[in-house]
């Protein structure tokens, strides 16, 4: 005798697996244009690869003699499969059984995926639709009792989910409606994308509705509303591209914190020179010029990924590649105040920084800024606050970093272009300009008297300001050692490639001490 029967009856529980919430459930969610948990699955990796780790628990019913009838599948999905070749572990919530929700969860699924990701030191990727928190109003009834949040046993998720943060890479995928502990789940993450026919909220409309603001989904938590707060990093049309975004993000970065970033073969010659960058910059001090041209000038051809656009604008943040070779690439954005850094840009300059030395990434920075945001607005956003949180994380960076000065480098915001008191490399272009503050409106408080004592008060100005013009040439910085080369602009691409060589093995393996990154 054989075990053929209880091999066909596990083959009869996952076939119920397989129906989820049946297919009245899954049709409703193909008729809302949307996939299911295991379709979503299939798209993300590659073909075939998913393990799935506790395909038939769940409930279920059985009549008098013991024998099931049917399984109702817990509503999380999860495994390990290979994303362009590479293991990762998903974990996926199945809104067709009852909507994602706690209720009809398996708690030790989702906590055993983090820590599969934790232990094996495995990228994570969590497909989030529902709640998935401490169940519904109902769920006090069906329980007998009020659950306490963070009760006794309660945290076990809340611990792996921080510490994934400076172990793994953690990417959330956010499909739907997600609310409570689902929103918790995909902000919780390195890199979080989510449909612009999704929403995201800490509590939905009819919760919201009882604080007196009726709004619908999107009115409340879409995705204009989540990217530009900064919650969401990413907004997509279709689930199809949320997934290419996942892996993209996932190929510039190692499986853990004890390894490297993966070097890719590279068919751009590091030598290329742009001919256009002489004249990217404009002459007038006043004109904008748009930065995202010169990235994609000196980075290798079609590697620039950029993430959270919509947040934090005077600073664009994403990776790149250098002669193969990933890099964190920050830059200044001039069409956003002048590139002048906001409360919101340092958050966003404080949680990428965090980010490249956690996976070891070399940092290259753009330079056009004028100084932090000033007036009223930035003064009640408590942007100084916020500024030296940015110098404290620049200056606790231990990986390689090159700065290439473009044009404006003023004030304190000006001093965080590199890392304190230990070695960077820094380049300027010709166009740079630079100071303690912009001669703008300081020169008149600075010499009232000359100007008051001049028959033609606007001639004496000019003079003045032409005067302190040519004092201010880069020319005259280099002179005296206080920049270290004043570069060609089409020589930049060269000079980039050039640092991420002898930066390459300087990069150390393991997560720094006592350092943990913020989501």
């Amino acid at each position: 005798m054989n075990w053929k029967p209880e091999l066909d009856e596990l083959a009869r529980r996952e076939a119920f697996a397989r129906e989820m919430g049946g297919v009245d459930k899954v049709k409703r969610q193909h008729d809302q244009g949307r996939l299911t948990v295991r379709e979503r699955i299939d798209k993300l990796i590659d073909k075939g690869s998913f393990h799935e780790i506790g395909a038939v628990s769940g409930i279920g019913e059985y009549d008098t003699s013991g024998e099931l009838q049917k399984l109702t599948p817990a509503n999380c999905v999860f495994g390990r499969a290979r994303v362009d070749g590479r293991t990762v572990v998903v974990v996926g919530d199945d809104f067709t059984v009852r909507g994602g929700s706690a209720d009809a969860s398996i708690s030790a699924k989702p906590l055993m995926a983090e820590e599969m990701a934790h232990d094996f030191r495995l990228p994570i990727v969590r497909i989030i639709e529902g709640s998935g928190g401490g169940g519904s109003v109902k769920t006090i009834e069906t329980k007998g009792a009020a659950n306490l949040p963070g009760g006794i046993g309660g945290t076990r998720w809340y611990r792996f989910t921080t510490e994934n943060l400076s172990r793994v890479p953690v990417v959330a995928l956010g499909l739907g409606s997600v609310a409570g502990l689902g929103a918790a789940r995909l902000a919780s993450s390195h890199y979080s994308i989510m449909t612009r026919k999704s929403a995201m909220f800490v509590a939905g409309p009819p919760v919201v509705k009882a604080l007196g603001q009726d709004l619908s989904k999107e009115e409340l938590g879409g995705a204009e509303i989540q990217t530009r707060a900064g919650a969401i990093d990413h907004a997509v049309d279709t689930e199809e591209e949320a997934f290419a975004c996942a892996r993209r993000f996932l190929s510039y970065l190692p499986s853990s914190v004890y390894e490297l970033p993966p070097t890719l073969p590279c068919t751009d010659n590091p030598e290329r020179s742009d001919e256009a960058l002489m004249n990217a910059v404009p002459r007038n001090r006043k004109q904008v010029y748009k930065m995202r041209p010169i990235i994609e000038s000196v980075v290798d051809k079609g590697s620039f990924f950029e993430v959270s656009r919509n947040f934090g604008k005077p600073i664009i943040v994403g990776l790149a590649r250098l002669e193969g070779r990933a890099v964190l690439l920050l830059a200044s954005d001039s069409f956003h105040y002048g590139g002048s850094w906001t409360a919101d840009a340092c958050q966003k300059v404080v949680r990428w920084v965090d980010f490249a030395e956690t996976f070891h990434l070399p940092i290259v920075y753009l330079m056009d800024c004028p100084g932090f945001m000033i007036g009223l607005d930035a003064e009640k956003a408590a942007t100084i606050r916020h500024g030296v949180r940015v110098m404290a994380a620049v200056n606790q960076t231990t990986v390689p970093w090159c700065t290439v000065i473009l044009r404006n480098a003023f004030g304190v915001a000006g001093v965080v272009h590199q890392p304190a008191d230990r070695f960077s490399i820094r380049y300027a272009w010709p166009s740079a300009y630079w100071g303690s503050l912009p001669l703008e409106g300081g020169i008149e408080a600075a010499y009232r008297a000359d100007i008051d004592a001049a028959e033609d008060k606007t001639a004496k100005l000019k003079e003045i300001e032409e005067r302190l013009n040519k004092l201010r040439s880069p020319f005259r910085s280099a002179e005296k050692f206080w920049v270290e080369e004043i570069i060609d602009p089409r020589k930049t691409r060269s000079l980039l490639c050039e640092f991420a060589r002898p930066a390459e093995p300087l990069r150390k393996p393991g997560p720094p001490e006592n350092f943990s990154i913020r989501p």
